[in-house]
């Protein structure tokens, strides 16, 4: 009586993807992320004041509103972000909403620490729009990346693509640019130009980075 041949394992093609189920942030993980994500923005947004600069968003938004105030930007950006949280929880649900309000809290709560535990005696204007632009970015990134945001234009413009078929990037884009040229009558063209610069280069960072697919982890 002859055995059976032992047949070999079925050999997974080479141009077949292995794909394997990404697990999970846990709550841990979640909470480093944001603290991480909301003290790396609140360093960008800090050097961008500091050179005197603005950017999109309704943190530059903020920071617009502060140099033509004197408002402190801490307190103005909860009070821009306000009429936002309703529209996260309409669109965004609980979860989405929750996180964004206490990023926010957490990005004022730091946003007001900082300038007292640090000073600058001089900054460069390039070097401080186009640093701040990428902390921010990178800040930014860590959040999305943990199911949370900072509110605000990126929330009304995803009603308006689900409401009028607008694309989002396209009303993002349009929003920031409406703040920077407003900026015109606060800060110099040259600071506007270079802010305009720092912008590009914080949405370059999201762009690189932030694509359906590449990052799966929930």
């Amino acid at each position: 009586m002859t055995s059976s041949p032992v047949l070999p394992p079925l050999a997974v093609p080479a141009s077949t993807p292995v794909t394997q189920a990404s697990p999970g942030h846990t709550i841990v993980e979640d909470i480093l992320a944001i603290l991480t994500g909301t003290i790396t923005t609140s360093l960008g947004l800090f050097l961008l004041k500091s050179a005197g600069a603005v950017t999109g968003g309704t943190a530059g938004l903020s920071l617009l509103i502060s140099y033509a105030t004197a408002l402190p930007f801490p307190v103005l950006l909860l009070v821009v972000n306000a009429p936002f949280f309703a529209l996260a929880f309409w669109k965004k649900g609980i979860a989405f909403t929750v996180r964004t309000i206490i990023t926010v809290g957490l990005l004022s709560l730091f946003s007001s620490v900082i300038p007292t535990l640090v000073r600058f005696e001089h900054i460069d204007a390039v070097f401080g729009i186009l640093v701040g632009n990428l902390l921010a970015g990178v800040g930014m990134l860590i959040l999305f990346r943990h199911g949370s945001s900072l509110g605000g234009f990126n929330v009304l413009a995803l009603l308006m693509q689900e409401k009028f078929g607008w694309r989002a990037g396209y009303v993002q884009m349009a929003l920031d640019v409406t703040v920077v040229l407003v900026s015109f009558a606060v800060v110099s063209p040259w600071v506007v130009l270079l802010s305009a610069l720092g912008a590009a280069v914080l949405n370059i960072v999201l762009a690189l980075n932030h694509r359906p697919g590449r990052y799966v982890a929930g």
